[in-house]
């Protein structure tokens, strides 16, 4: 905030927007004194304005993660990089395990929450990544590996394999990492928050299966249909810390 003059308010307004170096969008302009003439020329005012600068839409949502972390009695800084592409937050803390949380959960929460707080009165989305300790540059590159160990898997025994449940952003790597490869699809599957990704390979066969529990055998259920290894498996129990396994988080790809 500061104190601008000018003959007019129009010339109080350009001189402080030219000293500041921001365009009117970027400020508050409030008008405090209108410019008198005086009698005879005699104890004429100025005009004076006061010009405030807005907050970015970064910037707010920095203050209202600060205003949490400091609800929450969590000792944590925010460093942020605004670009016109996207918001970015890095999170600094000495306890990183509270803003990470399992599986990475508390970080997507916190994530969803900026964005939304970034995203009040615009027009156009804009896209707000949180983050700790590079916890998401590590997480896809976990995926990435995981992907393509779990696909080798299915064309070698010529079985679908399905992953656990997890958010869009984490879907879209796994279906990213395997697009290229020529003996396996991917496709995502169920209903959220429980939805998951399923690698088939070309190579499917049906699951021969050593009772008959369903009525069948030689991997055949009642009626003819084959069976598949269609099954998710079940999520692990949750525990505190670094996630680092594939797990439920937040939002739905497609």
């Amino acid at each position: 905030m500061a104190i601008y003059y000018g003959k007019t308010v129009e010339d109080a307004v350009i001189e402080g927007l030219k000293e500041m170096d921001l365009e009117r969008g970027q400020v508050e302009i409030k008008v405090l004194e209108e410019p008198s003439k005086g009698f005879l020329g005699l104890n004429a005012k100025k005009a004076k304005v006061e010009i405030t600068k807005l907050k970015t839409d970064g910037e707010r949502a920095v203050e209202f993660l600060s205003g949490l972390f400091e609800k929450m009695n969590i000792n944590a800084k925010c460093n942020l990089d605004e670009s016109f592409e996207k918001i970015t937050i890095d999170l600094v803390a000495e306890n990183s395990s509270q803003l990470i949380g399992y599986r990475g959960e508390v970080l997507d929460a916190l994530q969803n929450l900026a964005s939304a707080v970034a995203n009040t009165g615009r027009e156009e989305y804009m896209r707000v990544v949180v983050d700790c300790e590079q916890y998401r540059e590590k997480r896809e590159e976990t995926l990435i590996a995981l992907a393509n160990r779990l696909a080798d898997k299915a064309v070698r025994t010529g079985r679908k394999v399905t992953l656990e449940p997890m958010n869009p952003y984490e879907r879209r790597i796994l279906h990213s990492a395997l697009s290229d490869n020529p003996d396996v699809k991917t496709q995502s599957e169920g209903k959220e928050p429980n939805r998951y990704v399923a690698i088939i390979p070309n190579n499917l066969k049906p699951q021969r299966e050593h009772d008959n529990r369903n009525g069948g055998k030689d991997g055949y259920r009642k009626g003819g249909k084959p069976r598949y290894d269609d099954k998710p498996r079940q999520p692990r129990p949750q525990t505190s810390g670094f996630g680092t396994f594939i797990g439920n988080s937040l939002k739905g790809d497609e």
